[in-house]
């Protein structure tokens, strides 16, 4: 069976209780999560293998979440553990009008503070198929981006397909700083993910027709930017997830895969949000999943957008649902009737 290997942060995440602000909050719900630990998750609970590379505390607080993923059958042999702190982030729920907040706490966190030297990649890669990380790793620090470099080069080697998830997050680097990292990275990437802003704020390719604080996509303007994508980059797949915002709990969810010269555009979602957070995680899992396995390329991407849909209705970063349960919704099984 095929391997999929994920490299990147998992943090403890703090949360609100729905309808309650920051300052008036006197309890923080936790659980634990992070982009690449949300994919390698969800394509283990899709039935596929995986393994998660990263580095925690060695604390309770860094044993609480290699547990937290080791449960749901991850490999979890190459999360070391390091004196420092882990990675924290505070999650406050938007509802309606008012749009969810997040805070970061996670500088100089020992995942941060990682060097290339660290992590054996002759092992973690022994039985891989498939490598993934996002742009939020490199962000972090420049140990971090010169650690992206080295498993590029070794996956590549070993003919091992890498996906990227461009994830561009504001407040952990600059666009330009961003446009220089990922541009340099991308010699080694044959699947990249965006979402309807990542392509523009990271490499400046901006979908026509397109507003997303009004929740206003062209499908057709982003047939453009995967077409320039895929050509800039020489890339093998681009998947751009399509989010239309109405408001923070409802959004009308889909995607895009341009392959082997076809563009090809989803089934449309709407979806009542209780947790948006690890959506775009949950597609980019399915898409991997389906195209790591040799499914056909609209398989693969209506698998990852009904897998994501469902994300959007479980609270926490992890996508805890079964392949069969993906598989119903896409059988049309849409209507939330009680399961007896």
């Amino acid at each position: 069976m095929s391997r999929v290997v994920t490299f990147g942060e998992i943090m403890m995440r703090l949360a609100s209780p729905l309808g309650e602000r920051f300052e008036q909050t006197k309890n923080f719900e936790v659980v634990y999560g992070g982009a690449e630990a949300n994919v390698a998750v969800a394509i283990a609970k899709y039935g596929g293998k995986s393994r998660f590379v990263s580095k925690v505390s060695a604390d309770q607080f860094g044993d609480a979440a290699i547990g937290n993923i080791g449960v749901h059958g991850v490999d979890t042999n190459y999360v070391l553990k390091d004196i420092g702190r882990l990675g924290k982030y505070f999650y406050e729920y938007g509802y309606s009008q008012r749009p969810s907040k997040v805070i970061y706490d996670r500088d100089n966190s020992v995942f941060a503070n990682s060097k290339p030297g660290d992590f054996d990649w002759e092992e973690v890669f022994s039985d891989a198929t498939w490598f993934h990380f996002t742009g939020i790793t490199p962000a972090l620090s420049d140990g971090l981006i010169e650690t992206c470099e080295v498993a590029l080069r070794e996956a590549k080697k070993r003919g091992i397909t890498v996906s990227c998830d461009l994830n561009y997050r504001s407040r952990l680097w600059s666009k330009e700083k961003a446009r220089k990292v990922m541009t340099s990275l991308m010699n080694n990437i044959d699947v990249l993910f965006a979402n309807e802003e990542d392509s523009e704020s990271v490499f400046g390719i901006k979908a026509e027709g397109t507003n997303v604080s009004d929740g206003r996509l062209s499908v057709e303007g982003y047939r453009d930017v995967a077409t320039k994508l895929r050509d800039t980059f020489d890339l093998k797949a681009v998947a751009i997830s399509l989010r239309e915002s109405i408001n923070a709990n409802f959004n009308k969810w889909s995607a895009a895969l341009l392959t082997g010269g076809e563009f090809i555009v989803s089934t449309k979602y709407d979806i009542n949000i209780i947790d948006r957070v690890g959506g775009g995680d949950a597609f980019a899992a399915g898409l991997i999943f389906g195209l790591d396995n040799s499914w056909e390329p609209l398989k693969s991407l209506e698998f990852g957008v009904a897998a994501s849909c469902l994300k959007h209705t479980i609270k926490g970063d992890f996508n805890i649902v079964s392949r069969d349960e993906v598989e119903k919704l896409l059988g049309g099984n849409a209507s939330g009737r009680v399961v007896r």
